[in-house]
């Protein structure tokens, strides 16, 4: 069993402290804190899918803010962000192939039937199998040219 990725990002924290490396240690920081912020808010522990889904938002947040600040010609800003998404990057699942996405569409149609009154258990069912793994939206709209 390998450890928790809420583990994986402790250890990276204390690591990143004795090494001093301030940049990485933020990063790290400020993700602890939006899982904590998470937990406390819901009441709940977070599991792996729901820290890669804390991760998502925030790489998503990261990216609209390097759009910003390069638009505005303020590369120190960008770059800051820049280096904040690798940082949060690392913790990501594994990214699946254009074969792996599309097996597991044709997989779930088969399970649930190739009708369009399916579609929301095909997207709830690949939601769960594939999130932070494949981008939904491009999940969503192959199920609809599959269905269509």
């Amino acid at each position: 069993m390998s450890m928790s990725l809420k583990a994986r990002i402790q250890e990276d924290m204390k690591s990143a402290m004795k090494a001093r490396d301030a940049e990485r240690l933020g990063a790290i920081r400020l993700l602890m804190a939006a899982i904590k912020q998470r937990e406390v808010d819901e009441r709940i522990e977070l599991d792996d899918a729901a820290i890669v889904a804390v991760i998502e938002k925030m790489l998503k947040q990261r990216k609209d803010s390097i759009e910003q600040y390069e638009a505005a010609q303020r590369q120190d800003l960008a770059d800051k962000e820049k280096a904040e998404v690798v940082v949060l990057s690392a913790y990501m699942p594994q990214r699946l192939s254009q074969a792996e996405i599309d097996a597991a569409v044709a997989k779930t149609i088969a399970v649930h039937g190739n009708t369009p009154a399916a579609m929301g258990r095909i997207m709830t069912d690949l939601k769960a199998g594939l999130a932070g793994r494949a981008d939904m939206a491009e999940v969503n709209r192959l199920v609809k040219a599959r269905l269509g």
